[in-house]
């Protein structure tokens, strides 16, 4: 890598309610104390979005930008392939269209591979909550629900199993030893475990490892309809779904000898030890709050466990997947 990397930000969508999104997070990537940085913008079905986008991006002198239509396959791991096709930079990092950057992510982030071991980098997404309430009894336990992270509790510069799609990067080379991203595994698909696939072949194939670090910071939005029971059943559904899938095709993957999915094991044990307790502690003091996490609880954790086993009972499953 030379001294002064590239760092090119891919940028997908395909929705043109997401415009005022994805003009603020341009806005964000123009302010980057990290100067050496290609924008690159690729959407699919919406031209609108598109044109939009375009304009924008050259109204206001967003630096060293491309704007791309997908007219090839449909999918997110397919628009963030045609984005790294046009890449020129050292660094690939991805970044979802409802995110804010921190100033400085781009900066902290290219510190990180100043370490030769390093393949990928992630951090942490913080939630900008829609409904500014949610933050007062949503569960932190729950946040992986709409790619938030501080379920993981880490504080800490740390490897990890995986990079988080909402917010990743990883060196060029990555994608010319280890070939692109899976569009079986993206959102099209129903399947929501493209970064997690793509990470688990990077560190296989390469040795190398990914690293966590709590300086590469970016706001999530959480829109209203991510609190809706019918999100949560249908986001808990899949991602039970892709961890089956995951453990069937990389089940001897591990990180520092741990189990495949040790992470989701470990969440689990703090849900049961410590969410539920409080829940139970509070019934009577904030009646509704603790209502409220119950349900989100319990609707999670039954449609991740109906994702993770719905090889068992395909047909029953068929029927449920169309009911929510």
């Amino acid at each position: 890598m030379t001294d002064t990397p590239i760092l090119s930000i891919v940028i997908t969508s395909y929705m043109l309610d997401r415009l005022n999104d994805v003009l603020e997070l341009l806005d964000s990537i123009k302010v980057q104390t990290c100067r050496n940085i290609e924008t690159i913008f690729v959407a699919e079905r919406s031209r609108e979005l598109y044109n939009r986008t375009k304009i924008y991006a050259k109204e206001k002198g967003i630096p060293n930008s491309k704007v791309l239509f997908n007219d090839g396959e449909l999918g997110l791991s397919a628009a963030r392939n045609l984005g790294i096709k046009e890449a020129e930079g050292d660094i690939i990092a991805f970044v979802d269209d409802d995110t804010l950057l921190f100033p400085d992510w781009a900066e902290e982030m290219v510190k990180v591979y100043q370490d030769d071991s390093v393949i990928g980098v992630t951090g942490p997404a913080i939630p900008l909550w829609e409904d500014e309430s949610a933050a007062s009894w949503f569960p932190e336990e729950f946040y992986w629900i709409m790619s938030c992270t501080a379920w993981s509790e880490w504080n800490e510069t740390r490897e990890v199993r995986n990079a988080w799609g909402q917010g990743m990067s990883f060196r060029k080379e990555a994608f010319k030893q280890c070939g692109l991203f899976l569009n079986e595994f993206g959102f099209h698909k129903g399947l929501i475990a493209e970064d997690n696939e793509f990470s688990f072949r990077v560190r296989e194939r390469t040795g190398k490892c990914i690293v966590y670090c709590p300086a590469v910071r970016l706001w999530h939005r959480v829109h209203r309809y991510r609190l809706s029971q019918k999100f949560i059943r249908e986001r808990a559904y899949w991602i039970g779904y892709s961890r089956r899938m995951l453990k069937k095709f990389y089940s001897q993957s591990e990180v520092n000898g741990a189990d495949l999915l040790s992470q989701e094991h470990q969440l689990l044990k703090r849900i049961l030890t410590r969410l539920l307790p409080d829940i139970v502690k509070t019934l009577f003091t904030n009646t509704v709050s603790a209502w409220r996490k119950l349900l989100i609880t319990i609707t999670a954790l039954t449609f991740i466990a109906l994702g993770y086993y719905s090889h068992l009972f395909p047909t029953s499953l068929s029927r449920l997947r169309k009911w929510y």
